[in-house]
């Protein structure tokens, strides 16, 4: 498939965004650290915000996506049958429960830990929604399973922990950024044996189909000369990337290097020398390195169109 960087964008900037809204919302449930409550407060308003902007972002970049912006609003008409108009309704509530959760620890009310139980299940509801677009696409092998989902969750949360540790260490947190960073260390594990297996099970995927069943002609022996017209078309730019496979081999080992062990370096080393530039670092390179995942997610995705279309592909 021909990767988007709008929908790159928008499901690393969200999911980032969602695993610092549950960083937040555990440590709130679990009292961690000795903050006093005016930091204690000051913390969670800030993460708030910087995982509405971080959420906002993603929208944004959902929109150049569009070919008619004006019309995104229809898209939530099938909610009943369409995980992408779930998204579409789940994004802005996960949104305006983020805005609200933050604005009543700003003015201090009481109630919060409920609000912040209605929002995690926006959240959650939000990660199943963005994943299951893809893993409910059945004729693309490699996103139809059950890893596509517990990837989308473990990598979001991973990379949402890995920025409440730089928050929680910029803002004086201490404790805060030291609990975070295991729980930062843990997800990059889980997240890089459950990616690790998808990459496996991608590399024995056999086609359903084949050239016969693609053009149905039974012959055995079947050369394609030609695509059938002179140029390129909306099935060529749209569901192959024309990279090749060495291009593929390269961003593969590049997201592997930087989504799990770099940043794990950063934050042994940055918790232990309690270096916010070090945190901030691991935040960094998981993300930039979260971006090359999602594009070899798209790009390693083999439409079975391809087949009749292999000539210009």
């Amino acid at each position: 498939m021909q990767p988007a960087f709008s929908v790159i964008f928008l499901t690393t900037l969200i999911g980032a965004a969602q695993g610092l809204f549950l960083a937040l919302y555990g440590a709130e449930l679990t009292g961690l650290g000795g903050l006093s409550p005016e930091d204690h407060q000051r913390f969670l308003v800030i993460g708030s915000l910087v995982a509405l902007v971080l959420t906002s972002l993603g929208l944004i970049a959902s929109f150049f996506h569009l070919g008619h912006p004006e019309r995104a609003w229809r898209s939530a008409a099938m909610w009943r049958t369409s995980w992408l108009s779930r998204e579409v309704i789940a994004l802005p509530l996960f949104m305006a429960g983020l805005f609200v959760y933050g604005v009543a620890h700003l003015m201090g009310l009481n109630g919060t830990l409920w609000i912040g139980a209605v929002v995690v299940v926006l959240c959650l509801s939000l990660f199943v929604c963005t994943a299951m677009i893809y893993a409910s696409v059945r004729f693309l092998q490699e996103w139809a399973s059950a890893l596509t989902l517990i990837n989308y969750f473990l990598l979001g949360c991973a990379s949402g922990l890995t920025l409440a540790t730089a928050l929680a260490a910029i803002l004086g947190a201490s404790d805060w950024a030291a609990a975070y960073a295991w729980g930062a260390g843990l997800l990059t594990v889980l997240a890089f044996f459950t990616r690790s297996a998808s990459l496996l099970r991608n590399a024995r995927l056999k086609p359903k189909s084949n050239l016969q069943s693609a053009i149905g002609i039974k012959h055995p022996r079947i050369v394609q000369k030609a695509q059938g017209f002179m140029g390129g078309s909306f099935n060529t730019r749209e569901f192959f990337h024309g990279r090749t496979a060495q291009m593929l081999r390269s961003v593969k080992w590049t997201f592997l290097l930087m989504v799990f062990p770099l940043p794990l370096l950063c934050l042994t080393l940055g918790v232990n020398a309690t270096s916010t530039a070090l945190l901030f670092l691991a935040f960094a390179l998981q993300y930039t390195g979260l971006l090359a995942e999602r594009w070899f997610f798209f790009a390693q995705a083999n439409h079975p169109q391809n087949l009749y279309y292999q000539t210009i592909s």
